[in-house]
């Protein structure tokens, strides 16, 4: 029973994230707001050094910690470095669906995470993003 008492808590954790996105993001489609997170925080672990990564993977409710890893090859990655390459690869993740913006995404999921991350792991995974996006966190 409380194995399943935790799988319960980890979808309800999962879907209090969505919730705050789907809020910050002003969409009713919730099918979309979990696209728009997974790719955005799939883009923001490939940009990371894989140490950081990891330790923004463990501040995740434990699906989402799932769904951060899910597909996740370290040594053989292709980190997209550029704004714009960070913004082609939420896009992709979203199946350049062209009714989403996805510097708007962007910002929101990281804002999403400036709030539900302690401080000192939000400053950490600040500070390890490449130069060129550090104004898409909130400041």
């Amino acid at each position: 029973m409380r194995h399943l008492a935790e799988l319960q808590g980890a979808v309800r954790a999962t879907e209090e994230w969505i919730d705050d996105l789907q809020q910050r993001l002003g969409w009713h489609d919730r099918e979309r707001v979990y696209s728009a997170l997974l790719a955005t925080l799939h883009a923001l672990r490939d940009v990371l050094a894989q140490k950081e990564a990891v330790y923004v993977g463990a501040q995740l409710p434990a699906l989402l910690r799932g769904l951060y890893y899910d597909g996740w090859h370290p040594p053989g990655r292709t980190a997209p470095r550029s704004r714009s390459a960070f913004i082609a690869r939420i896009q992709d993740g979203v199946h350049r669906d062209p009714g989403i913006d996805a510097e708007q995404v962007a910002r929101a999921v990281l804002a999403l995470l400036a709030a539900r991350l302690p401080a000192g792991e939000l400053e950490d995974a600040k500070a390890a993003t490449p130069q060129p996006l550090h104004n898409l966190w909130p400041s």
